[in-house]
């Protein structure tokens, strides 16, 4: 099924980097809104097949390139960087759009992004879709696996401009999609990697235990096996503390890369209920 797509764009005020711009693509239409967001450094259309997906399943879906990501600004400053202000600029997406509430879901750091969402802005979020959060067992194979990034693009910036020439000029047309999104991964500028692993890092990773548990918008929580930044027992952890939530095991991390439908499904079917009813019973795991 085929469903309409369209690129817009909005601003948000910020007193230390000023007016930054925010790109944004839609699918489909009408009141029903899921808005999805991206890993760490990724651009929003890792999410492109999802969202068409659920566009096709009659949801109104909004996929976001979040500050220092994909095709919206880039700041070279690591204050315009935390959760919260991602959350912001969630709640700015909702506000540009005319939308009162919408699941808001995402991946890695687009899970923890979904989370902050709900703990400052419950009234905006419907439902929450949440594949491997980052929390407190992945927090050190995080750091882990940011903190040379970190060290290569504050002391050896050629090292990422590097990497940027050599895969820009790589037309996404003739590479498989994860390996196109792969490559736009890579097209990124040393000062504004610098800034936003900075900011993210040492700042609020999720709102805390205490704030999570408070947190009563239902929930679909995805975890992965056998995946050190993103270990399987935070994604349980989460959706045990949350009064109504979902825990999904996926079968490895590349199950929703390479044979979507089951999750997809799960994803779509959870959606439309968070839409139908405003009253649910907590669910078991599945």
């Amino acid at each position: 099924m085929l469903v309409s797509e369209r690129i817009g764009q909005f601003f948000v005020e910020d007193p230390h980097s000023g007016r930054d711009r925010l790109e944004y693509t839609e699918y489909g239409s009408g009141g029903s809104w899921v808005v999805l967001l991206h890993g760490q450094l990724m651009p929003r259309r890792m999410h492109q097949p999802l969202a068409r997906s659920l566009a096709a399943a009659g949801l109104h879906v909004v996929t976001l390139d979040l500050l220092g990501h994909g095709r919206s600004d880039r700041p070279a400053d690591p204050l315009v960087y935390s959760m919260t202000a991602f959350a912001e600029q969630v709640i700015a997406l909702l506000d540009h759009l005319g939308a009162e509430q919408a699941v808001i879901g995402g991946t890695s750091l687009g899970a923890n992004v979904s989370l902050e969402v709900a703990a400052i802005a419950p009234d905006r979020v419907k439902g929450l879709v949440l594949e491997m959060p980052v929390l407190d067992n992945g927090l050190e194979a995080g750091i882990m696996a940011f903190g040379p990034l970190l060290f290569a693009a504050r002391f050896l910036p050629l090292t990422i401009t590097t990497l940027r020439w050599v895969t820009k000029p790589i037309p996404r047309g003739i590479v498989p999609f994860w390996v196109g999104i792969g490559l736009d991964t890579c097209n990124q500028r040393a000062d504004s990697v610098a800034a936003a692993v900075h900011g993210i890092f040492f700042g609020r990773i999720a709102p805390s235990s205490r704030m999570r548990r408070q947190i009563a918008a239902p929930a679909l929580v995805i975890g992965h096996p056998a995946d050190p930044i993103h270990p399987a027992a935070d994604a349980a952890m989460v959706a045990e503390e949350m009064p109504d939530a979902t825990f999904v095991s996926a079968q490895s991390i590349f199950e929703w890369r390479r044979r979507p439908e089951r999750l997809n499904k799960l994803t779509a079917e959870f959606a439309q209920s968070c839409w139908k009813t405003s009253g649910r019973q907590r669910r078991q795991t599945r």
